[in-house]
């Protein structure tokens, strides 16, 4: 239905005040009623259609959760590539024209919404890893492994790259047969498996997913390593008793920065003075809240920290921080690989959730590969130790014998269900 005459030249101011953002980054404005804007040149990054007046006025309001929402419910389309859009918004437009007084408000509101507390932990949880196990077996690995991987090399494949990073994990925390390790945060469950079948460990791993937990004990059984890996259903501030190592990964950015000493102190009561542990995490360069709309639909609750305030979880604790890396290409070729399997099986998702559902698990996937390329976001690995710790070797030449990785690797992966 055409808007009335008079209406006409406040969209079209409209559409030139966004496109006017959003041309530096090549991208093209298409409203379906009325009108171009934004990028002028040859060869954009990609076109965005723009359905209505209505939702043009409310990316103007605040693009940074509106842009996601009329997306998934179709009132947004884009003509190009997803991922390659939102690379090059993070890269061209600058932060504060996100930061409007209504994307201000709604961020706040997520905050005190979406608090980290016992509960809320549970309730933020429960919305994203609840959700089907079946639902994440249609594209991940056959682990499950819902983290970043690790391509040692180009031929690797999404299932040996896990098991790659499993390995180098390991690696990194030097384990050895008859340690004890305790995990914060231990999704479906492979990492402690892995560790337990090939380290020959004692694990007990904590995760608040009921969902998850189920998983992970049903794998125990199968593989026969009930005598050797506890999967506990609690959170992790619930840890107690001193470990040989304490790891944790991909969890960190979901504890939330207001209780960031509250995993100081789990990790202090857990180590012993001879102990070590390893920090696998999202993270930023500079202290900044997860993108709102991922917030609101996918990652309730998240809050990636920068490298200083995981560093910061350390320092009272006198704990040396031994070794640090960042793997952020890493985790873009991981999501890369996801994207691409979760469009192949797109049909049977819709199918379960829905198409609005569908989009917004696109959008979400192509936007963190996006932050990834663009170095928005970052993907820590911290290692660190007691002071009596002796066991880290003096180079890092054990971190990159990627042949025996490779070949334990392989093993595993067909040796177990």
């Amino acid at each position: 239905m055409d808007h009335p005459l008079e209406f006409r030249p406040i969209q079209k101011w409209l559409l030139r005040k966004l496109g006017d953002g959003v041309a530096p980054a090549r991208i093209r404005l298409q409203l379906a009623t009325d009108g171009e804007a934004g990028y002028t040149g040859d060869a954009p990054v990609a076109t965005v259609l723009i359905r209505d007046a209505s939702t043009l006025a409310r990316l103007i309001l605040n693009l940074e959760i509106e842009f996601g929402e009329a997306y998934a419910e179709g009132r947004i389309e884009v003509e190009g590539d997803l991922p390659a859009l939102v690379e090059a918004a993070f890269r061209a437009i600058p932060r504060k024209r996100m930061d409007t007084r209504y994307s201000k408000l709604a961020s706040r509101w997520l905050q005190w919404t979406q608090q980290n507390s016992l509960h809320g932990s549970r309730q933020n949880i429960h919305r994203h890893y609840d959700l089907n196990v079946d639902f994440y077996k249609l594209w991940l690995d056959s682990r499950l492994v819902y983290t970043c991987a690790y391509f040692a090399n180009d031929a690797m494949t999404l299932e040996e790259a896990q098991l790659s990073k499993m390995d180098y994990v390991c690696r990194k925390l030097q384990l050895r047969p008859g340690e004890t390790v305790v995990e914060a945060g231990c999704g479906w469950g492979a990492l402690a498996l892995y560790m337990a079948q090939n380290y020959g460990v004692s694990v007990k791993a904590f995760n608040i997913s009921s969902e998850q937990i189920a998983f992970a004990r049903q794998q125990t059984k199968l593989a026969g390593l009930g005598d050797r890996v506890e999967f506990i259903q609690d959170d992790y501030r619930n840890i107690s008793g001193q470990y040989d190592a304490f790891v944790s990964v991909g969890m960190l950015e979901h504890v939330g920065k207001a209780h960031h000493d509250e995993m100081k102190r789990v990790i202090g009561r857990s180590m012993k003075k001879s102990s070590r542990g390893l920090l696998h995490f999202i993270g930023r360069n500079q202290p900044q809240q997860l993108n709102a709309w991922i917030r609101k639909r996918i990652f309730p609750g998240g809050y990636p920290p920068t490298l200083r305030e995981a560093v910061g979880l350390m320092e009272p604790l006198n704990l040396s921080v031994l070794d640090v890396e960042n793997l952020r290409m890493h985790y873009a070729w991981t999501l890369e690989h996801w994207l691409a399997r979760f469009e192949q099986s797109a049909d049977r998702v819709e199918e379960m959730f829905g198409r609005e559902f569908v989009r917004q698990w696109r959008l979400y996937l192509a936007g963190s590969i996006a932050g990834f390329r663009s170095g928005s976001m970052q993907l820590f690995q911290l290692v660190f130790a007691g002071s009596e710790c002796q066991s880290i070797p003096s180079t890092r030449n054990h971190l990159y014998d990627n042949q025996r990785s490779r070949e334990k690797g392989l093993k595993w992966m067909h040796a177990t269900p």
